[in-house]
């Protein structure tokens, strides 16, 4: 028994770390940004009904590749704009999702990814699933965000 603990001990600095958080409220997300120097990726997506925003999120999101860029220089916003009433976020993120659609995703577009300033102004837009791979998307971030 006295092995099981060593073994985790071991095992620790192997597993991923956590997950970024994503942050729902984009005001805060641009204060955050301005204050620590980083880049707001806002994300509008459809959870559970919209194959591609899945797909975006399993595939870029969610690898570590991301979280590493997003530790280093990113602050997260998803807009989710889910159909199953289930599913559905309370009246107030509701709202806020509805303010940046107005600003941000005019046209509806699904999954639609922006990387922002931290005053609000986009720097480039990602529409539909990023089919190149997380290494390939990360390596534009990274590009987009260092200084010149």
């Amino acid at each position: 028994m006295r092995i099981l603990p060593l073994l985790m001990l071991l095992m620790a600095p192997a597993l991923p770390g956590p997950f970024p958080v994503w942050s729902g409220e984009l005001g805060p997300a641009l204060q955050r940004a301005k204050a620590e120097g980083r880049w707001v990726l806002l994300n509008f997506s459809g959870s559970d009904w919209c194959i591609p925003c899945i797909r975006m999120h399993k595939e870029v999101f969610d690898t570590e590749v991301f979280h590493q860029l997003a530790d280093r220089k990113l602050v997260l916003v998803n807009a989710d704009f889910p159909r199953l009433k289930k599913n559905m976020p309370p009246v107030e993120q509701q709202q806020r999702n509805d303010e940046m659609a107005e600003k941000y995703n005019g046209k509806g577009v699904f999954p639609l990814t922006l990387l922002l300033a931290p005053d609000g102004q986009v720097l480039a837009t990602w529409e539909g699933l990023y089919t190149e791979g997380p290494d390939a998307f990360c390596r534009q971030v990274d590009r987009l965000t260092s200084p010149r």
